[in-house]
């Protein structure tokens, strides 16, 4: 199967007085069949309300949010939970007991 990423964006934190947004607070989880990992982080933003493509609070959407985050981020946060993942398919160490 194939690594399968979902990106959300839990909040974003904003200037009122501009409507620009300063912080996003971001998700991914990935999921491979029976296996799964996660991150989180932020995201500072130097939002330019005098921008042509600067897009006010009010009109935000949450893909916009992922585009920026993911831009920021660039294909790390992917990378390393598809790693991860490997790493839980074919485990290196375990715990319990043997009886």
């Amino acid at each position: 199967m194939a690594v399968t990423y979902t990106w959300s964006i839990p909040k974003v934190e904003r200037t009122i007085t501009t409507g620009g947004i300063n912080v996003i607070h971001w998700r991914c989880n990935a999921v491979d069949g029976d296996h799964s990992a996660g991150s989180f982080g932020t995201v500072s933003c130097t939002p330019d309300p005098s921008a042509s493509d600067f897009i006010a609070y009010t009109d935000v959407t949450e893909a916009n949010c992922i585009a920026w985050v993911q831009a920021a981020v660039g294909d790390d946060t992917e990378k390393n939970l598809a790693l991860h993942i490997a790493v839980l398919k074919v485990p290196i160490q375990a715990t319990g007991t043997p009886w």
